[in-house]
């Protein structure tokens, strides 16, 4: 290892505030210095870098190649869409992310959403707006006590819906085809698509999840069905989604992911009252972005100092000789 340790920040990150750079208190820091969202980092931006704090930007093979120092990547949240996992693994770069940072505050705005839609809390604000007070019982919501929430992905997020939740009076269905046995009733996609009043989509967006709610399961949905999307926008079919909520097939929808990012501002979801849209920050506020930034620190510290990081994304490039050091 090199006697300095060099820490790189994407300089979107400077937009934030306190994201627990103290932590790193007595390494090298330097900001690389790339475009807006969706640009690549240059390979010669981590020429001379031991890690690399992410937001937004893309890692790609052509950052990690020739990156002889370069050994982690420590994702800023819990998407990695943005990395090229394989060439980190092969070029013995360690990618973490930071479960812990977004487990509550995630959870909770799903939550905001199934109270927002449940109220119809949007319509009855543009009721009033437009001096409609007489038309409110045109306008009735739903209580929750005895509804069916149906989570895509029963992992750190799903869970902490699930406990958020509880006092709500709510009936829980789950799937995820990696979730061992246990407390929720564990449901094939298709009967959670079936069955459930609001569906909240919580996984990786990958090859085997890409457009997984496509238009033939969107259409198995109850007509006073919800779905919420804050995990990736290409998880669903957009379009079809779109011709649902156009045709009211579904009830209406709360999403903060779209497919691609931003959404084009003459997008057709941009003109449809039954869709409650936030630009991939429902979740920003200071709780998310502390903790995001310290558990990213923290992973960064535990590599400086020769040990082996939590939340790992790519495992086996720990087997890289680059890595040897840690323990």
């Amino acid at each position: 290892m090199t006697d300095v340790f060099t820490v790189g920040l994407t300089r979107d990150l400077e937009a934030f505030g306190d994201i627990g750079l103290e932590l790193l208190a007595g390494l090298n820091q330097v900001t690389v210095d790339v475009g807006g969202e969706g640009t690549e980092v240059s390979a010669d931006a981590m020429r001379n870098v031991d890690a690399l704090l992410l937001l937004s930007p893309r890692v790609t093979s052509s950052t990690v190649a020739g990156a002889e120092r370069l050994k982690l990547i420590a994702r800023f949240g819990v998407g990695y869409d943005n990395v090229d996992v394989d060439a980190c693994t092969r070029d013995g770069v360690v990618l973490t992310i930071t479960p812990d940072g977004v487990r509550r505050p995630v959870a909770t705005s799903v939550l905001a959403y199934i109270l927002a839609l449940s109220l119809r809390m949007f319509d009855k604000d543009r009721l009033i707006r437009a001096g409609r007070w007489a038309d409110k019982p045109s306008f009735m919501g739903i209580g929750l006590s005895g509804r069916t929430l149906g989570i895509i992905g029963l992992g750190n997020i799903g869970r902490e819906i699930i406990a958020l939740s509880q006092p709500l009076g709510l009936r829980y269905v789950a799937f995820d085809p990696y979730a061992p046995p246990g407390d929720v009733d564990l449901v094939d996609l298709d009967t959670l698509l079936r069955t459930s009043d609001f569906i909240t989509v919580n996984c990786a967006l990958t090859p085997e999840t890409h457009h997984l709610l496509n238009r033939e399961r969107l259409a198995l949905m109850k007509p006073t069905a919800y779905l919420i999307n804050t995990a990736r926008g290409g998880i669903v079919d957009q379009a079809a989604l779109t011709e649902a909520l156009t045709a009211r097939s579904i009830a209406g929808a709360a999403l903060d992911v779209f497919e691609p990012e931003p959404i084009a501002s003459s997008d057709p979801l941009l003109g449809l009252d039954n869709v409650i849209l936030a630009p991939h920050a429902i979740c920003w506020t200071d709780e998310c972005f502390r903790g995001n930034g310290e558990s990213a620190c923290r992973a960064i510290l535990d590599l400086a100092q020769g040990r082996i990081p939590p939340y790992i994304v790519n495992r086996s490039a720990l087997e890289h000789p680059k890595l040897a050091y840690l323990r």
